[in-house]
């Protein structure tokens, strides 16, 4: 009996998971191969392998005649009754063969179909196990770290972490733990099948099920997650339970269940923010820590207008934009940020632009009251209105369509040429007062008039900072739709300021728990979530 052969096979099944009918059938498929090496393509060979004593057995079966042409079908009569003296011609010769006949080459060639077999059975038992788990997260071992892939011991099988689906803070060695989550399963790749990922959103809504009970049991929805790896999250939370705050939920007990996330994610800031069908109260909640004075919905070009006070549209942008860019992901608006400052002056832009409908010479008094009728009260509105819109307006035919459009487009070009002349007249008004102030002046506090820096030494002893010694980031300036996301729209809705006296519960907070940083007013200030 065969033991050193059963039990390499025996071992090979098991490590490799591997059935073991299938290790027998490959291996009877490669040593029939080596045998048609050596004695011929044609050649008739049968390989059996007893799976009860180990033995493989291989007999080789030729036709007798008088001179043979084709060794691995034929074979000559005196070479034949060397091995049967009494076979005669045309019987068939039945010769057992050993492995050694085969050569060192065929040997080579067996054991190479057999390694393939394996490895191609291997690979279909990991497609089959992992390719209905692409979505979930698991738990290995950190096998080899090479050329910025990470190879990742997962049970029975082997996954891979590329570079681009790492944190970039993230240092992992040999040994180390590791949580991912499964991207896909390829089941034509030359290497590990299993793509894994640690910067897809997706992972932090498993870190947050494996966290917070409520999550996995549904209690708590994550509707939304928008994620920049490494940097900043916002997540939005809805519960299905009126008792249980979501927000508080997902913080935990003096922010504990954030906190565990946060470490896994190597310090990615996590904003919480509480999920609202109202896409306003929505976009303003996503905005945090930055607070908002005003929302308005453009239907026309589907986008949120806000509007913040002039020291917190740098905290509402943020750094690079993250802030207005995460927002815009969560909920799905584009977002326009402006200040308070810069919105009144375009109102009172606009104001001084309006042109009445009243102004138009070319329409009568009924004429205006059809047109205040269809909504249509300004200059500026007529000119937006469609040309088929206008004429389908009673008493309106196309020559007074074109009339009252060319009239309005005058009136509208005039407005504009007034308006321009205003802000020529009002910056030339202001250019001597700015040319009379003393150079002095001109130079920052702590600074000279040549431009040299000056440092109070009251100001060096005490640790202030003079004036000059600090610039000011610039704001990014958001684009009008730089920030695309599509949506439904909402009718247009004003977010006044909180009444006085009365405060806002802080975003991401349980009653009576710290909060996570919209708590503070200041980014750079805020801790980790």
């Amino acid at each position: 009996m065969n033991y050193e052969l059963m039990e390499a096979m025996a071992q090979i099944a098991r490590e490799k998971s591997v059935d073991k009918a299938i290790l027998i059938e490959t291996l009877e498929a490669g040593l029939l191969s080596a045998g048609r090496k050596r004695f011929g393509p044609n050649a008739n060979i049968e390989v059996h392998f007893d799976d009860v004593s180990g033995k493989i057995i291989m007999r080789l079966k030729r036709v007798v005649v008088e001179e043979a042409d084709d060794l691995g079908l034929e074979v000559d009569l005196a070479e034949a009754r060397g091995v049967e003296p009494d076979i005669e011609m045309g019987q068939e010769l039945i010769q057992d063969l050993s492995l050694e006949e085969l050569g060192r080459n065929a040997i080579a060639a067996a054991k190479q179909v057999l390694v393939q077999r394996v490895r191609e059975a291997e690979r279909e038992r990991i497609y089959e196990d992992y390719h209905d788990r692409v979505g979930e997260m698991v738990r290995g071992t950190v096998q080899q770290v090479d050329r910025g892939n990470i190879y990742v011991k997962l049970d029975r099988s082997e996954g891979v972490l590329p570079p681009r689906e790492q944190i970039a803070r993230d240092r992992y060695h040999q040994g180390d733990h590791i949580k991912a989550y499964i991207i896909a399963v390829d089941k034509l790749a030359r290497g590990p099948q299993i793509i894994l990922s640690r910067t897809h959103p997706e992972f932090l809504r498993r870190l947050f099920e494996a966290e917070v009970p409520e999550v996995a049991e549904k209690i708590i929805e994550i509707r939304g997650i928008a994620r920049e790896p490494g940097s900043r999250a916002k997540v939005s939370v809805l519960s299905n339970d009126d008792k249980i705050d979501a927000v508080g939920a997902c913080v935990g007990i003096k922010g504990s269940r954030v906190q565990a996330i946060v470490r896994e994610l190597g310090g990615e800031k996590i904003d919480i923010v509480p999920f609202s069908h109202d896409a306003v109260v929505f976009v303003t909640r996503a905005l945090s820590p930055a607070k908002v004075l005003e929302a308005q919905v453009v239907e026309a070009e589907q986008k949120i207008l806000v509007t913040v006070a002039d020291d917190q549209l740098s905290l509402a942008i943020g750094k690079g934009g993250q802030n207005a860019r995460l927002a815009a992901k969560l909920t799905g608006w584009k977002i326009d940020l402006i200040s308070k400052s810069e919105r009144e002056r375009q109102r009172e832009f606009e104001r001084k632009a309006r042109i009445d409908i009243e102004e138009l010479e070319g329409a009568g008094p009924k004429l205006r009251e059809k047109l205040i009728r269809e909504g249509i009260e300004t200059v500026q509105d007529l000119l937006k209105t469609p040309f088929e819109e206008l004429l389908a307006i009673q008493g309106v035919g196309e020559k007074t369509a074109e009339k009252l459009l060319e009239e309005a487009r005058e009136l509208a070009a005039r407005r504009e040429r007034e308006l321009e002349a205003e802000a020529t007249r009002a910056a030339e008004a202001a250019a001597p007062a700015e040319a009379a102030a003393p150079a002095e002046a001109a130079a920052p506090a702590g600074s000279t008039a040549s431009g040299e820096t000056t440092a109070p030494a009251e100001a060096a002893a005490s640790g202030e900072t003079t004036v000059a010694a600090v610039e000011s980031e610039p704001i990014p300036e958001l684009a009008a739709g730089a920030l695309d996301r599509p949506d439904e729209v909402q009718p247009m809705v004003d977010m006044a300021p909180a009444a006085e006296g009365e405060e806002e519960p802080p975003l991401g907070t349980a009653p009576g728990e710290p909060g996570t940083e919209a708590d503070f007013e200041d980014e750079e200030q805020a801790p980790p979530a």
